[in-house]
């Protein structure tokens, strides 16, 4: 039988060896039926553009399959429109390409011309390189007479022109034509049964995967079909728009068939970064071969320098935000992994299929890892990146991630939900012994030069804080925790901005030896500062014994910063304990020390 510690690693290994074959299996899959795949998404995706216009007619009263065979000829007819009229621009487009190509061969010409003219210039200043080079001098043969060159080899090419029939030729013609109309009509089929039984389709995945929670399942898949609609169809509606700009200003500007044009536009702005740059080309090349002069094209190359811009900065920001909630990185890595998977359709739809996969990441508890690699959320907790960069030894990047924190926040806020957990952890590792006593005591200080900084950048923003006498003084005892001191120096530094005069006092100055020596004077309360402490340990009890002796009149306040301990809510530990009031938050002491009821 293996040991128990061998079959902890054994199991986790086992685990990521099955899910990588998973995935290989999963794309390998995806590469190979490819052919069913692409409809099976292109319907997913038409089905979620639709569903709003097939709402839209059910509250209207239509019954549900009319409605959806309503919503599917609309789409039929709009394409069909455009397929009219982009016909006729490219007929054309055809009639007047052998003009094209005079007017491009022209300036291909005259660019030679202005190249070589240039370059024969430059060598005429330059010596030794307008002379060329000498001949070779002819073979010769033993007796001294030329050898003349051997004519060159003849080839005959016979040219035979093989026999076809009728049946090649009409599946020569039918074959390029079939496969897409094949793909159309599979597409409007699925479209059609997946808005028609979309509510039996939601249940059986429900059943399938979320059948343990229906209530959070049924939210999930809700939430993510809405924002997966709402994006699908706003940014049908800006490249869309963008296209038929696109296309009016090429009109204007009189670039031939520019309703093609524009459709390209719209099309390959679904290809990220990169699709606006590739929808410039052609019209480009065109306005080069329609214009004598180079004015033409300039116009052009500035249509798309202001309308992508436009749309990009202000037009998408303002209709669905400023991120579709994927990371820069991964619409890159998305787009090239699918353009590999599945060609040109694979980029087009490397965007919506990435962030499909990020909704369901961020719903579907075993696919998180989808919502981690590609999505645009911290891959951090504020709490774990304040933690990583103390490991590292970042006191730069702390100070800017609190900058950024308390730019929207208080810095008691901060200090209540990234700092103090922060060291919480912290704390424990010290506890099992990850970190050492040398490590340990650089953070300490680390942290505590951190604090201050803090307080005088907020009293930098915020001016010095007025007195408020009458209040008395507070007096902040640390634990015997090693970054008691620290949670102690952030609540003097908070009751210093309320105007409160504070006091630290160091854990060894209320030991039994030395209580005795403790100046209670003028302080009308102590705050006992633990951060990482469960229950009611008997040193808590004692050390609050010893202060009660020491200063009967003050009011003692235990605070106790560990998520969910029983003592903040359990009178019987309370009443163990000892102390008046009992604090889970730095702002709950600050509360307790204005006279408020502590949250």
């Amino acid at each position: 039988m293996p040991e128990p510690s061998t079959v902890e690693v054994r199991i986790p290994e086992a685990r990521a060896l099955l899910s990588l074959a998973v995935a290989a299996i999963v794309v390998a899959a995806l590469y190979v039926a490819q052919e069913v795949f692409i409809p099976l998404t292109l319907a997913v995706i038409l089905s979620f553009i639709l569903s709003p216009l097939v709402n839209v007619l059910g509250r209207l009263g239509l019954w549900r399959t009319p409605a959806v065979v309503a919503s599917i000829l609309v789409a039929l007819g709009a394409i069909g429109v455009v397929g009219v009229v982009l016909g006729n621009q490219a007929s054309t487009l055809a009639d007047n390409a052998p003009q094209y190509a005079e007017t491009i061969g022209r300036k291909v010409e005259g660019t030679q011309q202005f190249a070589a003219s240039h370059i024969a210039a430059l060598t005429n200043l330059i010596p030794g390189l307008n002379h060329p080079p000498p001949a070779p001098a002819p073979a010769r043969t033993p007796s001294g007479r030329t050898r003349a060159a051997a004519p060159p080899p003849t080839t005959v090419v016979e040219v035979s022109r093989p026999e076809t029939s009728p049946f090649a030729i009409a599946g020569a013609i039918l074959k390029p034509v079939l496969g897409p109309l094949e793909t159309t009509v599979i597409v409007i089929v699925v479209t059609i049964f997946i808005l028609i039984q979309k509510e039996d389709l939601r249940d059986r995945f429900i059943r399938l995967v979320g059948s343990g929670d229906i209530s959070r399942a049924t939210l999930a898949i809700d939430d993510a079909g809405q924002r997966l609609s709402r994006y699908f169809v706003s940014q049908l509606a800006v490249n869309t728009t963008f296209g038929i700009v696109v296309g009016t200003g090429l009109w204007a500007i009189g670039i031939p068939s520019p309703a093609v044009w524009g459709v390209l536009a719209g099309l390959l702005r679904f290809v990220p970064y990169l699709g606006a740059i590739l929808a410039a080309i052609v019209p480009l090349a065109l306005a080069l071969a329609v214009d004598p002069g180079w004015s033409t094209a300039a116009y052009v190359g500035l249509l798309f320098l202001i309308v992508e811009p436009l749309t990009g900065y202000v037009v998408e920001p303002l209709l669905y935000g400023h991120s579709t909630g994927l990371s820069p990185i991964s619409v890159i890595v998305a787009a090239l992994f699918w353009t590999w998977l599945w060609g040109p359709i694979g980029l087009i739809l490397s965007t919506p299929l990435t962030l499909c996969l990020v909704v369901v990441g961020r719903h579907a508890k075993p696919l998180e890892f989808f919502d981690v690699l590609l999505g645009d959320r911290p891959a951090l907790p504020a709490v774990d990146r304040f933690y990583q960069r103390i490991l590292a030894n970042d006191p730069d990047e702390i100070m800017a991630q609190a900058e950024a924190y308390v730019t929207g926040h208080s810095l008691v806020e901060y200090y209540d939900c990234v700092a103090l957990p922060g060291l919480a952890l912290a704390a424990r590792d010290q506890a099992r012994g990850s970190l050492g006593p040398e490590r340990t005591a650089a953070i300490v200080r680390m942290m505590t030069s951190i604090v201050g900084d803090l307080g005088r950048l907020t009293e930098t923003r915020n001016g010095p804080a007025p007195a408020a006498p009458g209040r008395g003084g507070v007096a902040a005892v640390a634990g015997r925790g090693c970054f008691d001191e620290v949670a102690s120096a952030m609540l003097q530094q908070l009751l210093r901005r309320d105007g409160v005069e504070s006091r630290p006092v160091a854990h060894h100055a209320v030991s039994r030896d030395e209580i005795g020596a403790l100046d209670v004077s003028g302080l009308t309360t102590i705050a006992l500062v633990h951060l990482d402490l469960n229950g009611a340990p008997p040193h808590v009890r004692y050390l609050v014994g010893r202060v009660r002796q020491q200063a009967p009149a003050a009011t003692l306040i235990v605070g106790l910063w560990c998520a969910g301990d029983r003592v903040l809510t359990d009178e019987a530990a309370q009443h163990e304990i000892g102390a008046d009031r009992y604090a889970g938050s730095l702002a709950d002491v600050l509360d307790a020390v204005r006279g408020r009821a502590v949250r």
